[in-house]
């Protein structure tokens, strides 16, 4: 059963032209002058209760305009959305009672406060009853090794540290919906793959949903069963994640440093991308040939300090769907 519903939503936004001359500008007094940009252009799409649902696309495609709006933050221009039964901008109260957000990096604790504060302030607006917080608490923080700083000022954090703190912040009350904003940017490997692991094991005992945006193909990789991806406020594809990738993630970025300077390279389906005194940027079409085998060419042939092996960027991506 869907916990959430969407059809033909739409939202729209002026932005006002300032003039740079002062005659024009005197004029724009009398006559304003806006654009207006089209963020969402009726897009519609259910959720599953239980789904983890990845939300991705370029900066201004309207990924964070359709968060925001289910979230209870912003209200469309027209449209439906219901999540839980219930419509997010008009059962305000009743409706984040129910629901958790992390939006990037903008903090939801107070900042000169320690974390701990900040969490007992949530225990008293959800009325969550001591012992459940208690055992929340504890667990949570100990799967997300915070224990340390939940008595130091948000502000002398890590960021790693804040955003773990913040995902906390956001569960504490069990919520069954969570949507989380970037939740990993700017993060380490390391805090990255905890904020990850923490995540599907929360999905996975409560069956809590949660929609992800993103621009990150790890926390896709690893997180999502299913994707939507939105470009210039439309949605351009709406399925399982496994098919963009045997479709579209077959292309890998290499990137290697060398210990001497580069010979002559070619290797089937590979392009040099750049090629520097001891370094080189690879592009491989992994239908021509596996990564592993392009690998072994490498140690085999060069003297290699490291390789790094990454996907292509979203956009790039989105590019390749969009041109379909």
């Amino acid at each position: 059963m869907p916990i959430i519903h969407v059809k033909r939503l739409k939202k729209s936004f002026k932005s006002y032209n300032r003039e740079q001359w002062l005659f024009e500008a005197l004029k724009s007094l009398f006559s304003i002058k806006f654009t207006i940009n089209e963020a969402l252009k009726g897009i519609s799409f259910e959720v599953k209760e239980g789904e983890i649902l990845g939300l991705i696309g370029p900066n201004g495609a309207g990924k964070s305009t359709a968060i925001k709006i289910l979230s209870g933050l912003l209200w469309p221009d027209s449209g439906e959305a219901t999540a839980m039964g219930m419509i997010p901008w008009q059962n305000r109260v009743k409706y984040v009672a129910n629901i958790g957000a992390v939006f990037g990096q903008k903090t939801q604790m107070m900042w000169d406060l320690p974390p701990i504060d900040s969490f007992y302030m949530d225990k008293d607006l959800y009325s969550i009853p001591e012992p459940e917080f208690t055992q929340r608490f504890r667990k949570m923080t100990q799967m997300l090794e915070v224990e340390e700083v939940m008595k130091s000022p948000v502000r002398e954090l890590s960021l790693g540290e804040r955003m773990r703190c913040e995902i906390i912040n956001a569960l504490l009350h069990n919520p069954p919906l969570v949507f989380l904003d970037e939740p990993t940017i700017g993060l380490d490997v390391i805090a990255k793959d905890k904020l990850r692991d923490f995540i599907f094991d929360v999905n996975k005992k409560h069956k809590t949903t949660f929609i992800i945006t993103t621009h990150d193909m790890q926390d896709i990789e690893k997180l999502c069963s299913r994707i939507i991806i939105i470009n210039h406020g439309t949605i351009i594809y709406d399925g399982p994640l496994e098919d963009i990738k045997k479709k579209y993630l077959t292309d890998k970025h290499i990137e290697v440093k060398l210990s001497s300077k580069p010979k002559r390279f070619a290797f089937k389906g590979c392009k040099v991308l750049e090629k520097q005194e001891y370094q080189m940027k690879l592009e491989q079409d992994t239908t021509k040939k596996p990564i592993q085998q392009l690998i072994n060419y490498l140690l085999q042939n060069f003297e290699v300090a490291d390789i790094t092996v990454t996907n292509p960027p979203i956009e790039e991506i989105i590019k390749k769907i969009y041109r379909e």
